[in-house]
C-alpha cells in the first residue's frame, strides 16, 4: 500500500518525532509530538494507537530510526512518512 493511501486512512495516527520546539514551528494537523528520545519510554502508548502509525520529522532520518525501533519491538503497522511536509501534502 502506498504512503498516500495509508495517510488518507481515517484511523491513521501521525506521530512527529521532532523536538517540541520544531513541532511548534509547524506540524501536520492532528499529529502527536513524541520526540525521538522519548520513543522507547512511550512504547506502550504506540502499541495503543489506532490504525496505522505514520512517523515524520524534518527530513525522514529521525522518523526512520523511530520506525525501525518500533518494528523491532513488535509493531507492524508503522511507516516512515519522511518529512512532515510530505505527510502534510497527503493529509
Amino acid at each position: 500500500m502506498s504512503l498516500e493511501k495509508i495517510i488518507q486512512n481515517e484511523k491513521m495516527t501521525v506521530v512527529d518525532v521532532r523536538t517540541p520546539g520544531e513541532y511548534m514551528g509547524g506540524h501536520v494537523a492532528n499529529s502527536i509530538n513524541i520526540p525521538l528520545d522519548e520513543v522507547p519510554k512511550r512504547l506502550e502508548e504506540f502499541k495503543n494507537m489506532e490504525g496505522p502509525v505514520v512517523l515524520c520529522c524534518a527530513s525522514g532520518g529521525r522518523s526512520e530510526q523511530a520506525t525501525r525501533y518500533l518494528q523491532q519491538n513488535g509493531l507492524e503497522e508503522v511507516y516512515n512518512g519522511g518529512s512532515w511536509f510530505e505527510v502534510n501534502a497527503f493529509a
